[in-house]
């Protein structure tokens, strides 16, 4: 039996995608001397917002010796979000480190939603292709994220969104392509770290907290008889 040797250049990488998979570190030859097993991951910015809300990694990349896994760091604060997206070739492994997060999903084969409330020493697995995202619901948030391949992809809800022609959501949904193309126009990069423009500043924009308010006020009917007033 010919024995699978797992590196970057192996044209057999999606061996990895099997349960059970694990990687045997046979990318590192004694002939190589000892690899580089050390990195300083905020040298590695993802995204970053600002400095109060970044996306660090690691992937083989910074550590070419690091095969079958990845590693995130992220710091988010209230009112900002991780965007709606999704992986291709990764589960992904949400470890709360402090603060608390609401992560939710959407279950693509039963179409069921999932959202958790999550706290320090929890942690919440979102299977490989699962849509996700991540709202911080304390003022700070701290969460480790953990991924089964060193090199990871990622799509965007944002570009979805932003790269796809309006009338192909009219054709498909039934909404107005002019209307579709109005909202749609302040998206105009990658958001990963949402929202561009803090909520406070943005203009016609209403709060999240106010949006349940407003759901709330009934639809009132008045109806003038005889000089009185009377309301459904």
């Amino acid at each position: 039996m010919t024995r699978q040797t797992f590196t970057p250049n192996n044209p057999n990488r999606n061996f990895r995608g099997k349960s059970g998979f694990v990687p045997d570190n046979t990318n590192i030859k004694k002939t190589s001397g000892t690899p580089n097993l050390f990195f300083d991951f905020m040298d590695s910015i993802f995204f970053e917002r600002n400095p109060e809300n970044i996306l660090y990694e690691v992937t083989s990349t910074q550590v070419p010796a690091m095969a079958g896994g990845s590693f995130a760091d992220l710091y988010l604060t209230k009112g900002y979000i991780r965007e709606p997206h999704w992986h291709p070739n990764a589960w992904e492994l949400d470890v709360v480190v402090s603060g608390e997060a609401q992560i939710s999903l959407v279950d693509p084969d039963t179409k069921k939603f999932h959202s958790y409330i999550v706290k320090p020493g929890q942690v919440v697995f979102i299977p490989m292709a699962w849509w996700h995202w991540i709202i911080p619901r304390s003022e700070k948030l701290h969460i480790h994220l953990f991924f089964n391949n060193d090199q990871r992809e990622t799509a965007e809800g944002s570009d979805t969104l932003r790269r796809t022609p309006p009338e192909v959501f009219q054709n498909a949904y039934g909404v107005d392509a002019e209307k579709i193309a109005d909202v749609l126009a302040p998206i105009k990069e990658s958001v990963i770290i949402g929202p561009p423009t803090p909520i406070t500043q943005q203009p016609n924009r209403i709060k999240p907290e106010e949006v349940q308010k407003q759901n709330q006020i009934r639809e009132e009917i008045v109806i003038n008889i005889n000089g009185k007033k009377s309301i459904f």
